[in-house]
């Protein structure tokens, strides 16, 4: 059997033979290129050989210089440890030296408090004294007693020790006797003199809590000062209407005023993060004094029973019992969004100084998050939140009783001035309704601005749009339809019933649509206000305010419908009779004109008489009725006319014959109507007579082939607004187009 490498076949013909020889023929080759590698790689392994042995001296060199080298590192190692041994062993009788000058100069620093102290009582040198006793409290007593164990001498320092803590109690007890008399004798000087003593004892606490305790008795004296000169404030005075948000206003400046000057002294003397807990018990006093303010401000301003007056006429049905004069509630409510103003401008002011003290107190973010959550739970928690909180929502239903009842007063009060074209129900709502928003804005609180809002939103998509809806709904009278005699209402002194109903809808039509603009104008202002007013809302409030900012603007869409209503409306009752009998004419008359009545025509300004009648008659109406609408509703009148023109004239027109003549005669009296109509408005309107003026243009073509030349082109200014059957069934308004040219045209 063969190997791998050999042919395992038997030769028994010339065929084997060939494919034995071609095998060791491969083989051969295979074998001399092997060979031929390997003679070369022979030689490159000779040169590397040789390069390796031209090397050995200089590896022998680097060898005994990496022995030397290796020498002189150890030798190195050993000396720098032996050093380093000798410098720890200094380093220690170093430390042991300094400890041993500090037991030095601790014990030196011991008998100078001993002596000093008694020499600063007796001198009432209060400073120099706690100073001593600071010094003393400071020291290592362990360390202090170790040392003197070790030079007996134990027995003189437990006898200094002794002196110095009688000292102290009897320096805290003339500390808190002299503060105490300081504060009886209202000597400001001595007050702070024993009050930066405390921390040097280390009663930091109880210097905080006397001193706290003295700056609220100010607060609660000077308050108290102050509402008893509000008391005797008259009536007659300029002052009267807003004396007790004075009289906050004060508390709130006394306290900032009184923080602002004390701060520098209590981080100074007591350390940073000192400033919460001063705050604290000052805001306690605050709560107590502007309790007694807020107590005083319901009584006199007869707060809770005009509360209840209202809770009472609530429940009952409207008109159903007296109601509350609203002028009662104006100043009150002025009063409230001032106090309110004023109570989030303080709380605003704490915030500030407590959270500057906080984050300069300590660098742990724990520490800080307890602290701001433990400032957050202050100020919501706070007697004066909860009761201005309490006041607030009372405040809302007061004002938003004030709006409705204000903006039912306008509209009973309506009237149309000569010469205007709205009534004066529009000025004074908006009026009203801005004065309410600027006053809830002006309380710096987001939710009272927000609910406030949403009343006022819902005030004018209900009551005062349901005065307007009613007006229109009772339509346009059409007994007359001269609408000179509707403007005239205008200036007659007793109108008829119909000239009422005339000039109440056309000014109610106007009021609905100047009422679209003074929303979106009312919004921008708002928008403005709010933005002065909260300049660092948090993204929560701001969210809120522009939600309900938006929702004003959904008032127009309510009153954009009944404006199209009312539009409408008149079309149907006004126009479109006055444009029926024209059209009636148009189609009555014959369009087979002949070239004299096209002359006669041409020299009578192009247009047969009854197109001259129906442009003189509209146009008196037009500007009879542009008298009476605002120019918003008079072009929106304008162009529900051209629609109903262009739609009966259309259908006229394709029941009517015509010859290239009265084609021609046709567009040109189209043309005059177009351009009359343009005159008068300010809006476009040639647009809707678009088709009627490709009708005009094919109706005056020479043949039915040339409409060819333009149909289909619709790239240039002409776009074809007719169907190819469209164009069809107008060519055969031609009497001389055949209908078999007709048929075959490729449209």
């Amino acid at each position: 059997m063969a190997t791998d490498t050999e042919l395992n076949i038997n030769i028994n013909s010339i065929e084997d033979a060939r494919r034995a020889y071609e095998f060791y023929s491969e083989r051969e080759k295979k074998l001399d290129a092997e060979l031929q590698t390997f003679i070369e790689q022979h030689d490159r392994q000779d040169d590397k050989v040789l390069s390796l042995q031209k090397m050995m001296p200089q590896l022998q060199l680097a060898h005994s210089d990496a022995q030397q080298l290796s020498g002189m590192i150890a030798f190195t190692s050993a000396l720098a440890e032996n050093i380093s041994s000798k410098v720890k062993q200094l380093d220690v009788t170093r430390s042991r030296v300094l400890e041993c000058m500090q037991r030095v100069e601790d014990i030196l620093d011991l008998k100078f408090c001993t002596d000093g102290v008694q020499t600063a009582l007796q001198n009432e040198d209060y400073e120099q004294a706690a100073a001593h006793i600071h010094r003393f409290l400071s020291l290592d007593k362990t360390v202090l007693k170790k040392s003197a164990a070790d030079s007996n001498e134990g027995s003189s320092l437990d006898e200094a020790f002794e002196k110095l803590h009688e000292a102290e109690t009897q320096l805290k007890a003339i500390v808190m006797r002299k503060f105490d008399e300081a504060v009886r004798d209202e000597d400001v000087a001595s007050v702070e003199r024993f009050f930066k003593i405390f921390p040097l004892l280390n009663q930091h606490n109880e210097g905080l809590k006397k001193f706290s305790t003295y700056l609220c008795s100010q607060i609660a004296e000077k308050s108290q000062k102050n509402l008893k000169s509000a008391q005797s404030v008259s009536p007659s005075d300029k002052r009267w209407t807003v004396k007790y948000a004075d009289i906050a206003t004060l508390l709130f400046e006394g306290i900032a005023r009184i923080i602002e000057i004390h701060q520098p002294l209590v981080e100074t003397y007591y350390g940073p993060g000192r400033l919460f807990s001063v705050i604290e018990v000052i805001q306690k006093e605050c709560d107590r004094q502007i309790k007694r303010v807020l107590d005083e401000f319901k009584v006199q301003r007869e707060f809770q029973k005009k509360s209840l007056s209202l809770q009472q006429m609530n429940r009952i049905p409207y008109r159903t019992t007296e109601r509350l004069d609203p002028k009662e509630l104006d100043s009150l409510l002025a009063e409230i969004t001032i106090l309110s103003t004023r109570s989030q401008l303080y709380l605003r002011f704490i915030r500030r100084r407590i959270m500057g003290d906080i984050e300069i107190s300590s660098s742990d973010e724990k520490k800080k998050t307890e602290e701001v959550a433990r400032l957050n739970k202050l100020l919501k928690e706070c007697e004066l939140s909860r009761l201005m909180h309490d006041i607030l929502g009372t405040y809302v239903t007061m004002e938003e009783y004030f709006m409705r009842e204000s903006i039912h007063k306008a509209v009973s009060m309506d009237v149309v001035e000569e010469n205007s074209l709205t009534s004066s129900m529009l000025d004074d709502v908006f009026f009203i309704a801005k004065k309410c928003l600027r006053r809830a804005i002006s309380s710096s609180n987001a939710d009272i601005v927000c609910a406030m809002l949403n009343h006022a939103t819902s005030l004018l998509q209900t009551d005062f749009y349901d005065v307007l809806n009613e007006k229109v709904k009772l339509g346009f009278p059409s007994s007359i339809l001269d609408f000179g005699q509707a403007y005239s209402v205008f200036q007659s002194i007793q109108p008829s019933d119909i000239d009422k109903s005339k000039t109440e809808f056309l000014v109610t039509l106007n009021n609905a649509e100047v009422a679209c603009e003074f929303v979106r104008t009312l919004r921008c202002n708002l928008e403005e206000e709010v933005q002065k007013m909260f300049p660092h809302a948090s993204d929560q409030d701001g969210a809120k305010l522009e939600s309900c900012l938006s929702e004003i603007t959904s008032v127009n869409f309510k009153l954009q419908q009944l404006i199209s209503y009312g539009r409408t409306h008149l079309c149907t009752t006004v126009v479109k009779p006055r444009i029926k009998p024209w059209v009636d004419s148009f189609q009555s008359a014959s369009h087979i004109i002949t070239d004299d009545e096209f002359v006669q025509y041409e020299a009578n300004d192009g247009a047969r008489p009854f197109i001259q009648n129906f442009i003189i008659s509209t146009d008196g109406f037009l500007k009879s009725l542009k008298d009476s609408l605002t120019t918003s509703n008079f072009d929106a009148v304008v162009s529900l006319l051209a629609t109903e023109l262009t739609s009966q004239f259309e259908k006229a027109v394709m029941t009517c014959q015509f010859n290239r003549l009265g084609g021609l005669l046709f567009e040109k009296e189209l043309r005059l109507i177009i351009a009359f109509l343009t005159t008068v408005t300010t809006w476009t309107i040639r647009d809707k007579f678009a088709r009627l003026t490709q009708i005009a243009s094919i109706l005056n073509l020479e043949n039915v082939n040339e409409i060819l030349d333009t149909w289909g082109s619709n790239s240039g200014s002409l776009t074809w607004r007719l169907t190819p059957t469209e164009v069809r069934q107008v060519l055969a308004l031609r009497k001389d187009f055949k209908s078999e040219d007709i048929k075959r045209l490729k449209l």
